[in-house]
């Protein structure tokens, strides 16, 4: 991982950002998926806020290799918790740690902020290279109904155990829809 920067992005490199995403998830998951996921990433990057929405990429030199989204789940109990999702890594830099730097590159941003919990929807296999564990929905509900829910992965960010949230957490508005679920 020679020359791999990683930095938080704003709204000026979404371009770069959906193409990125779009080629990722067209080549590995065809090219209904990498429109669906183009569009969500189309959505996230025009909203970056660093806040509610943010956006971190590796980077080779100037170009863009990788890149995550962190976006925050509401609850009505005094803890932050920020969902992990979606994740590219450009094709020709896959398989040599890149997704797992940029990953734990984000739970650091996200340590550094004070976020308790960091969950993710995804490949059991993949994300617990990086800690994430299994999550029972018992412990904290997905936003919508989840098409695959053995996906549906946590990590406490803090010294204690992810807490029993016992309601369903809003998501931001672009992950609000049943297709990405």
């Amino acid at each position: 991982m020679e020359n791999i920067n990683f930095k938080n992005i704003d709204k000026n490199a979404q371009k770069e950002i959906t193409a990125l995403f779009a080629s990722v998830f067209t080549e590995s998951e065809g090219e209904s998926e990498g429109q669906l996921i183009r569009n969500l990433v189309l959505k996230l990057s025009s909203n970056i806020d660093n806040q509610e929405i943010i956006c971190l990429s590796a980077y080779q030199d100037e170009l863009i290799i990788g890149s995550i989204f962190l976006t925050r789940l509401k609850v009505n109990k005094p803890i932050d918790i920020y969902m992990l999702a979606p994740v590219a890594v450009s094709t020709r830099y896959q398989g040599k740690g890149i997704g797992q730097a940029l990953i734990n590159y984000g739970l650091k941003e996200l340590k550094n902020r004070d976020i308790a919990v960091a969950i993710t929807y995804g490949d059991p296999s993949f994300y617990s290279k990086v800690g994430f564990e299994s999550l029972s929905e018992e412990i904290i509900k997905a936003p919508l109904k989840m098409s695959m829910p053995e996906g549906w992965l946590g990590q406490s960010l803090t010294e204690k155990n992810i807490p029993f949230i016992g309601e369903r957490p809003s998501c931001v508005k672009e992950f609000n829809d049943p297709v990405y679920w």
